[in-house]
């Protein structure tokens, strides 16, 4: 495949120290969000029925994720955000080539270092409704009342509550779940952006371990002034749902890269 779509899916290893070198890794983590961007890209290259081989020359896509930290010059932007936790580090970005990021923090992140970055925000899980509509979940699988999607992070803390859902499951089974929910909880940010996408009441609860801003770039993003996080499961429950999404997919799926998949792109 001549254009990779770069996510976060590390294979870790099971111990530190010299045996843990020597074992082999676990399996790749597979956190659902993180699985989000070559399914979406791979989605809409074929509504068009667009070879997902690309042109044979070799690039690189930033498309879901906190993975700006990742890139390399060349790369193609397209929804993409920074990482909350790397926003000390140096980031190779002054040769990237931005099409769409998640929202106006990354924007702002991106200016000043010199990077062209045009207003066009919206992190592409939001349009898994369009790939995967919720009328063909509902009627075929029972309602849940509630589901509780954690960061990746946060899990310890949530698991034993019987709404718990883990953001490990497989990737197709937690938009299943998402789309049947009445509503939707948790410090997963990709679970809220689902959530959204399918109309879904949601509520975000704070992380013990993620920073703010990924969640504050995304809700700004998609047309909000900024969200209320709860504290808990039962705070976010009284809360009731995150004001509804203010956002039209037409400018992100205009800003789409389909010159990377074109006989011309260079």
């Amino acid at each position: 495949m001549s254009v990779e779509v770069v996510n976060w899916n590390p294979r870790k290893r099971r111990m530190k120290g010299i045996l843990g070198r020597l074992l082999p890794k676990l399996p790749p983590v597979n956190n659902f969000g993180d699985l989000l961007g070559p399914r979406i890209v791979d989605e809409i290259l074929a509504e068009r029925a667009v070879d997902p081989a690309g042109n044979g020359i070799d690039r690189r896509l930033l498309a879901v994720g906190s993975i700006l930290h990742f890139a390399r010059p060349g790369d193609v932007v397209w929804g993409s955000g920074v990482n909350g936790k790397s926003l000390h580090l140096r980031h190779d970005v002054a040769d990237v080539d931005v099409r769409a990021v998640r929202g106006p923090l990354t924007a702002e992140f991106l200016r000043k270092r010199g990077v062209h970055v045009p207003p066009i925000y919206g992190d592409p899980g939001l349009l898994v409704a369009r790939f995967w509509p919720r009328e063909s979940f509902v009627g075929s699988m029972a309602p849940v009342p509630l589901t509780v999607i954690p960061n990746l992070n946060d899990v310890m803390r949530y698991q034993s509550h019987p709404g718990f859902w883990h953001p490990c499951s497989p990737l197709l089974e937690t938009i299943a779940r998402i789309a049947t929910s009445d509503f939707v909880v948790g410090s997963s940010l990709h679970a809220m952006v689902l959530a959204d996408s399918f109309g879904v009441p949601s509520r975000l609860i704070s992380s013990e371990h993620e920073p703010s801003f990924k969640y504050e770039d995304y809700y700004r993003g998609s047309g909000r002034e900024g969200f209320s996080a709860a504290r808990s499961i039962e705070d976010a429950v009284r809360m009731g749902g995150e004001t509804p999404l203010a956002w039209s997919e037409d400018e992100l799926l205009a800003a789409f890269p389909w010159d990377l998949w074109t006989v011309n792109a260079v």
